[in-house]
């Protein structure tokens, strides 16, 4: 019944509505002048998106001013935001880019003596606010590394092979060496600091130490410009519209900080970085199968350990053949098929892969029984059966640390094994990259000696086989915190090889006195190589134009872009 009753009424409804419509006259339309206009079809396009690059690092820069920093994630930012006098292409043959030309003797720019380099600058480079770069901003960078009032990394080759920096114009600078120094392309002006920027401070202050422009550069002379670095998370840089060569085809470069290489790994499989860095070699056929194309650039590292030779070190080691018995104690072969899945192999020398490693130098064998006859001969003995070896009351407990890299932790479980086998303990500790990496002056680990033995890859002065790092000079102290000699090995005998090469312009005989430094170090293991170590980088699919340098990585990176989504 409660549903007949529904019916009539809609029924009745529809009646009274019909009569209702028949009784009541259809309404006027409104006149057309009244009408709303149609809307005009746009004539100009949308803005287009930004085009932002990611790049996924696994360690944050410690700094970024390129004199307080030896760290590979600060130095590869170079070619966004600064600038070199000359960069390397993919070839590692120079280019000019604040010069006119690579100074030569056809040129005029090196001296028949070789010890005066003159350097033409470009007329049109600027700094990112518009401040043309001259002369004077070579000389202050020369001033502000050799000045003692800075803790700079290192000032090597600014303080002891040049006599002088002078800008005799603008556009002219002009270098004088006390000697030929070959390797000076390789080592000169990788980095500028603005003299209008920094002077203030300096003269303020006595030191650019705090200056702010050390973390934050917001005035540069790359084709980006710094804009924002929020620590532990991202680092962000934009296009520099004032750049001399024109403006970079990506709008942005955003680096994210990542706490290990599962998190890279796990980005760039989701599509959310487009280039990955330092990448383990572990992660190569994951990367590979999902699409991700790895890119393998020579650039003279190689991983290896380093160790602390002066009374800060455990009194063991300054016996070489305590060193050996670690080196053949220490099977580094299975570290490389293992863990590094047969993709690389132990470095014999600190040049592997270069024509200044000696071909007749093997890496240590892996041979625990002469190990443990050289700790023997060499005094060390298991007097208390503890399972350690000891001298004099000491016992053979090695400090030994690296970073936070995954597979540097790896490697230290296996040699605390291996090692132990042989009556040598190792105490292993890790450390933030920004504290294990940095100076003297601001307390590195390694840099102040808080470690017997310690492990991170590095290179000589790439393309050239150059290196401070071994010599006599280069151990810091308070009194002269600069310096990157990090074992405080000094050896007068390897110095003076060292010092006879930089002066050999003639590749044969540096090569042959390269030859003889790799056997000085070889026999006396002042460094063991662990594995021969290319960078790997990883690109996404929406990379275009991408190249990569050994010497200067991301040296054409204003022509990088992005494939349209």
């Amino acid at each position: 019944m409660k549903a007949s009753r529904i019916l009539f009424a809609v029924a009745a409804l529809i009646v009274i509505t019909s009569l209702m419509t028949s009784c009541c006259p259809t309404p006027t339309p409104p006149a057309k002048a009244t009408e709303k206009p149609p809307a005009e079809e746009p004539t100009t396009a949308p803005p287009a998106a930004r085009k932002v690059a990611t790049f996924i690092f696994t360690q944050e820069f410690d700094t970024l001013n390129p004199y307080y920093t030896g760290q590979w994630f600060s130095a590869i930012t170079h070619q966004i935001w600064s600038c070199w006098a000359w960069d390397f292409d993919t070839e590692n043959n120079p280019r000019p880019v604040l010069v006119t030309e690579i100074p030569s003797g056809d040129n005029g720019g090196i001296s028949a003596d070789g010890t005066v380099i003159t350097m033409k600058l470009r007329d049109d480079i600027v700094w990112s606010d518009g401040t043309p770069i001259t002369s004077e901003d070579f000389v202050f960078t020369y001033e502000m590394v050799t000045d003692p009032g800075n803790a700079v990394q290192s000032s090597y080759p600014y303080a002891d092979q040049m006599v002088s920096v002078e800008g005799p114009d603008p556009q002219t600078v002009v270098v004088t060496f006390a000697e030929p120094f070959a390797p000076w392309q390789a080592t000169l002006w990788q980095g500028l600091m603005p003299k209008h920027v920094l002077g203030p401070d300096f003269e303020s202050e006595g030191s650019i130490d705090g200056a702010d422009w050390n973390l934050a550069p917001t005035v540069g002379c790359g084709p980006f410009v710094f804009d924002e670095w929020e620590s532990g998370s991202f680092a962000r840089f934009v296009a520099n519209e004032n750049y001399w060569l024109g403006r970079p085809k990506l709008d942005e470069i955003f680096i994210r900080f990542v706490p290990d290489d599962a998190s890279q790994v796990a980005a760039l499989l989701a599509g959310d970085g487009d280039l990955g860095t330092f990448m383990a070699y572990s992660d190569v056929p994951t990367l590979e199968d999902a699409g991700v194309q790895i890119v393998a650039v020579p650039s003279g590292y190689n991983e290896g350990w380093f160790f602390r030779l002066d009374d800060l070190g455990h009194p063991a080691l300054k016996d070489v053949r305590v060193r050996q018995a670690i080196a053949m104690g220490f099977d580094r072969f299975s570290i490389c098929e293992d863990l590094l899945l047969g993709l690389t192999e132990p470095a014999a020398t600190f040049w592997d892969r270069t024509p200044y490693a000696n071909p007749d130098i093997k890496p240590w064998p892996y041979d625990p029984k002469q190990a443990a006859d050289l700790l023997d001969d060499a005094g060390w003995v298991d007097s208390n059966d503890d399972g350690v070896r000891d001298k004099d009351g000491v016992e053979m407990v090695l400090k030994m640390g690296t970073n936070q890299r995954e597979i540097r932790k790896d490697v230290q479980a296996v040699a605390q094994q291996q090692l132990g086998a042989i009556g040598i303990k190792l105490e292993l500790s890790n450390y933030d990259s920004d504290i294990y990496f940095a100076s003297y002056g601001e307390g590195g680990t390694t840099s102040t000696g808080q470690l017997d033995i310690f492990e991170y890859s590095a290179n000589p002065a790439f393309p050239d086989p150059d290196t401070s790092r071994f010599m006599c000079s280069e151990i810091a102290t308070d009194e002269s915190p600069d310096g990157i000699n990090d074992e405080a090995l000094c050896d007068p005998d390897l110095d003076e090889l060292f010092a006879l090469q930089s002066t050999q312009v003639d590749f044969a005989e540096r090569q042959k006195t390269f030859w003889e430094i790799c056997e000085v170090m070889h026999e006396n293991v002042y460094w063991l190589g662990v594995w021969q170590d290319p960078d790997l980088y990883a690109l996404g699919a929406r990379i275009r134009n991408a190249k990569l340098s050994g010497a200067s990585p991301f040296y054409n990176i204003m022509e990088w872009d992005l494939a349209a989504e």
